[in-house]
């Protein structure tokens, strides 16, 4: 474990070695994050695990010898306590119920952009750090821990730089689109730049009141669609 040295250690789990080196230049891009390895079967993971001692493994699920939930018993019958967060295409209700029992930290689908990992990422490390350094002297303590392990508190100030009217708009613009909206379609429709819809829309995405949904054309980056989240 890398605690003293302020990183946090990944060990990214991925049949596809081309998705592995994606995931790979996404994590690597988030402070203070870094990639230790890569593994791209169930059996690969495990010795990796022994191997580099991660603070977290990004676990694929559909790997080619194990089932990845069937991955992190042995990892805990081994005695490591690496945290594991889940990136899949499994969809299936049984999958997300059973990670939920094996106590993985988040589960994120299949597909996704760096927007969508790098909030998730950055509210781990903040949960890791309050977990890391709390001092419990009551119940107080430790309901101050669980609480906002990955959404931010109720009422919690805005981002700086971002503003309560501007939110409002572009809250306005989610309820009232008809399906899904761009960042560039809500800047047209409260007149302010994509650039600053765009941000609104992804800490509305982070703080779980909107969904993001990839829609891919004939050339370029998928455009990213939002909904606001009933």
């Amino acid at each position: 474990m890398t605690e003293s040295a302020g990183t946090i250690d990944v060990l990214v789990v991925d049949d596809d070695f081309m998705v592995a080196r994606v995931h790979r230049t996404f994590v690597e891009r988030v402070a203070p994050f870094r990639v230790v390895g890569t593994a791209h079967t169930g059996e690969q993971a495990i010795e990796a695990v022994d191997a580099f001692r991660p603070d977290l493994v990004l676990l694929d699920l559909y790997l080619p010898d194990l089932f990845g939930l069937d991955v992190i018993p042995r990892l805990r019958s081994a005695g490591h306590d690496c945290d594991v967060m889940v990136i899949t295409a499994a969809r299936e209700a049984d999958a997300v119920r059973g990670a939920v029992r094996q106590g993985v930290v988040d589960y994120l689908l299949k597909p996704f952009d760096y927007e969508d990992l790098q909030p998730r990422l950055e509210r781990y490390a903040t949960q890791r750090g309050r977990l890391l350094t709390t001092v419990v002297r009551g119940q107080a303590d430790v309901d101050r821990v669980l609480a906002g392990a990955f959404a931010p508190p109720a009422g919690a100030a805005l981002p700086k730089g971002l503003s309560v009217e501007t939110a409002q708009l572009v809250e306005r613009a989610l309820r009232e689109a008809d399906g899904t909206v761009s960042a560039a379609e809500a800047a047209t429709a409260i007149g302010i730049s994509r650039v600053s819809a765009r941000r609104y829309l992804e800490y509305f995405h982070a703080t779980g009141h909107a969904d993001v949904s990839l829609r891919y054309g004939t050339a370029g980056r998928p455009e990213r669609r939002y909904s606001r989240r009933a």
